[in-house]
């Protein structure tokens, strides 16, 4: 299957907005000060280490005159020869669920990136601000990059057995983008016990979803598919994030 162009999520999330501009909202299942706390674990051979990650929508912004969703993806903590502390952020747009920004701060073991890129679908450009010779064309007029990704796989029916693909990746090296849906589990986590729909999440990158990371992701099993459970290959180690706890953020 081809991914869509817009959730099928259950939730709005937006029931009961005033403003005119709410109603052109896609429906996600998810909302402006969701907050979602996870217990990191790294892994190397025999080795682990520990720390914290955690995704968040922190805000209704308008960029360029687009609602957006302000999305966080933060992951820090390590073992003794592997550190990582990631910032990741991304404006999701709120009628048609792509991307207009993407920012990330990376410091871990033997390498730093800092990275801003703006997104144009009009003009079929992306723009680096750090690195112009970064710049290029568009893989897509709707582009995801890495963190809009996770919040747009949460807006698909997730059924086992059913396998989404396309060319939506913003950089044209980084696709297609699949979403594997491979089985269903109960899951113990810190946060309590889930029924989980897992997940295999695959961009052509260096990233957390890369081919090769062998990547899943343990969604919760209803209209609100709350990632609950990642786990990927990172350079050099096996990170695993365990959620903790859950704020669902204010009525709206």
């Amino acid at each position: 299957m081809l991914l869509p162009h817009s959730g099928a999520a259950q939730d709005a999330g937006n029931a009961g907005s005033a403003p005119s501009a709410r109603t052109a909202f896609a429906p996600v299942p998810f909302k402006v000060g969701e907050s979602l706390e996870f217990r990191l674990q790294a892994e190397w051979f025999l080795v682990r280490g520990h720390g914290t990650a955690s995704l968040s929508v922190d805000a209704l912004d308008t960029l360029r005159g687009n609602p957006t969703y302000r999305l966080s993806f933060r992951t820090k903590g390590g073992i003794t020869v592997f550190k990582i502390n990631d910032a990741q952020r991304s404006w999701l747009d709120a009628r048609k669920l792509f991307s207009h920004r993407f920012e990330q701060k990376l410091d871990q073991t033997g390498y730093k990136k800092e990275r801003t890129y703006e997104f144009f679908p009009g003009e079929m450009r992306f723009v680096s601000l750090e690195n112009p010779a970064d710049s290029g064309t568009l893989a897509s007029a709707i582009p995801l990059d890495d963190v809009s990704f996770i919040y747009f796989i949460r807006t698909l029916p997730l059924k086992v057995g059913d396998e989404y693909t396309a060319a939506r990746y913003y950089k044209r090296d980084g696709n297609p983008v699949t979403v594997r849906v491979l089985r269903t589990e109960r899951i113990m986590l810190p946060a309590g016990e889930f029924d989980a729909v897992v997940v295999k999440p695959i961009i052509r990158t260096k990233g957390l979803f890369s081919e090769g990371g062998e990547a899943e992701v343990w969604f919760s099993n209803d209209a609100r598919h709350i990632p609950l459970r990642v786990r990927a290959k990172v350079s050099i180690a096996t990170l695993t994030m365990e959620l903790k706890s859950v704020t669902a953020g204010p009525p709206q």
